[in-house]
């Protein structure tokens, strides 16, 4: 999953990226509105965490501009303490959740996981599809019940086609969702990470659909469902 992150103080930016990346997240960084307007626009990103207070465009026309564009990417906006107005304002203008500063990290990592499960019409934390669990607070999975260890971008691929259970995922796709736009990307490489995934796994639930990317479906057998669920 890629996040933007708008915050113009260095130091809390530097701080919420690194737990963000450590959380497994692929991560971009905008310290003005305008730049923020830009990447908003035209990356592709599963949430955003947006600062109000920020040099040359605010945080609020920057959110308006997004909206008015058809942006409807998931927006955690941040504010001040005691600013109620900041927060009224927010969620008028199409913010999805607020956050007060100071605040603690793994509440903005619970918000934004939370986020992205409504986005893609989740209500529970854990992820399932056939014998295949993952819990992406603890960024662990399981096949049967036994653990399987993954890199951080095979992590993420998997993260992301179970956010899109049954859907036809490309490699592009895979792409922009997985890295952060500094990273020397290759598509290629999207077919390693579902090589050893299905190594791995060793259960059949990544499909190949010919020149268009990958589906991610449960196996045939008794018990399981045509499409890939949340499980409790």
């Amino acid at each position: 999953m890629r996040i933007l992150l708008v915050e113009d103080e260095a130091a809390l930016a530097a701080q919420v990226r690194a737990s963000l990346a450590d959380a497994g997240y692929a991560v971009d960084v905008a310290t003005d509105g305008i730049d923020a307007c830009h990447l908003g626009e035209h990356e592709p990103y599963d949430a955003v965490i947006l600062d109000l207070g920020l040099p040359r465009l605010d945080g609020l026309t920057v959110l308006r501009r997004w909206r008015s564009a058809q942006v409807n990417v998931p927006v955690l906006i941040l504010t001040a303490r005691d600013s109620w107005t900041e927060k009224v304002e927010g969620i008028d203008a199409g913010a999805d959740d607020y956050l007060a500063k100071p605040f603690r990290m793994e509440e903005l990592l619970a918000r934004i996981r939370a986020l992205i499960r409504r986005a893609h019409g989740m209500a529970v934390p854990e992820l399932q599809c056939g014998p295949v669990r993952m819990n992406p607070r603890a960024g662990t999975v399981s096949v049967d019940g036994a653990t399987v260890v993954l890199t951080s971008h095979e992590f993420r691929v998997l993260d992301y086609l179970m956010h899109h259970p049954g859907a036809i995922v490309s490699k592009t796709a895979l792409t922009e969702h997985i890295y952060a736009q500094d990273f020397d990307r290759d598509s290629n490489t999207i077919e390693v990470f579902v090589g050893r995934l299905r190594r791995k796994l060793g259960v059949d639930v990544i499909e190949t659909v010919r020149g268009q990317g990958y589906r991610l479906r449960p196996p045939p057998g008794p018990g399981n469902a045509d499409a890939p669920s949340t499980r409790a």
